[in-house]
């Protein structure tokens, strides 16, 4: 289902007590799973990314609540959970209505669960990117729960300024929450730092250039940029240029549609070409090798992921 058909049941009353929420938006999802699960005095459980365990996942949802409240287990992991496992789960889910138990997929492999299992009432619900009506009503929400005075044009503006990111944009209504009284479009242009003003290729480009890159990677980070995002966009930004060495190896000049898969601007070919043939391919491993395993890091518990992201890309510069 879609999520207009989730918000119907909501409405109705009507929802199961089984979810699978994926899809290409994980602001709704992390939105639905905050819907879905917010009562009072409940007894939850979460386990997020690797420290899924499904030992302990079972015994939470199999457990009778000491205060006789309800259990409820969240799930949300870019891996999938072992079809019989998560049927176990569901099935839990099953023999005791009062429980919960949301499973938040964030990976882009979910063909399989478009489709809830069999004799379950499990509700799988598919997330888009909300479209721009959407995102403005989004932020209007967020803010009437912030107690902040803005209207839907300033919110237009807020949303341009993070390149359309909800998010983004909704994380920065606390700053402007201080303000106590109505938000203006000057006011976002004095005190939001946009991503559109930010340019990660650049960004990138001062850490493999070896370059002081920390009041960036500061200002990224205090306006809300998120530290795997900018973890994951430099790991993409590397693989990009190992297909660009690989392929000047073998055939000599580079061909922006052979290694992107689309035309690029002969400067950014140029460049990226350039750039590329300065490290050795056992080099690109070891980049790779590093940055696979800080992303692994960051996302589990309890950790500094800017300590983490930071130490990161200093042995990046050391590795280079």
């Amino acid at each position: 289902m879609y999520k207009s058909e989730l918000d119907k049941h909501i409405q109705n009353n009507s929802l199961s007590n089984s979810f699978i929420l994926f899809g290409e938006s994980t602001f709704l999802i992390d939105k639905y799973i905050q819907i879905l699960t917010n009562i009072a005095d409940a007894s939850v459980a979460r386990f997020y990314h690797d420290e899924y365990d499904f030992g302990s996942a079972k015994a939470h949802l199999s457990q009778a609540s000491l205060f006789g409240d309800q259990n409820i287990l969240i799930i949300k992991s870019e891996k999938k959970i072992p079809k019989k496992e998560l049927d176990i789960l569901v099935e839990q889910c099953e023999k005791n209505s009062s429980n919960i138990f949301v499973y938040a997929y964030y990976g882009d492999d979910y063909k399989a669960y478009v489709k809830a299992a069999a004799k379950t009432n499990t509700m799988c619900v598919r997330f888009f990117h909300p479209n721009h009506a959407e995102a403005v009503f989004s932020v209007s929400q967020a803010a009437k729960e912030k107690h902040v005075d803005i209207d839907n044009y300033t919110i237009n503006h807020l949303l341009a300024v993070h390149n359309g990111d909800i998010a983004l944009a909704s994380n920065e209504l606390e700053k402007l929450k201080i303000l106590n009284r109505a938000v203006t479009t000057k006011d976002i242009e004095q005190l939001i730092f946009g991503l559109s003003e930010i340019n990660i290729d650049d960004f990138i480009k001062k850490i493999l250039n070896k370059k002081d890159f920390k009041v960036e990677l500061q200002n990224m980070l205090e306006h809300g940029e998120d530290e795997i995002r900018i973890l994951t966009a430099i790991t993409t930004y590397l693989t990009q240029l190992y297909m660009f060495n690989i392929y000047i190896r073998v055939n000599g000049t580079p061909n922006a549609i052979a290694i992107l898969g689309y035309p690029a601007p002969p400067q950014i070919v140029k460049e990226k070409s350039e750039l590329s043939i300065k490290f050795k391919p056992n080099r690109y491993y070891k980049l790779h090798e590093l940055l696979l395993e800080s992303e692994l890091k960051m996302k589990s518990s309890h950790v500094d992921k800017s300590a983490i992201l930071l130490s990161t890309l200093i042995r990046v510069q050391k590795l280079l």
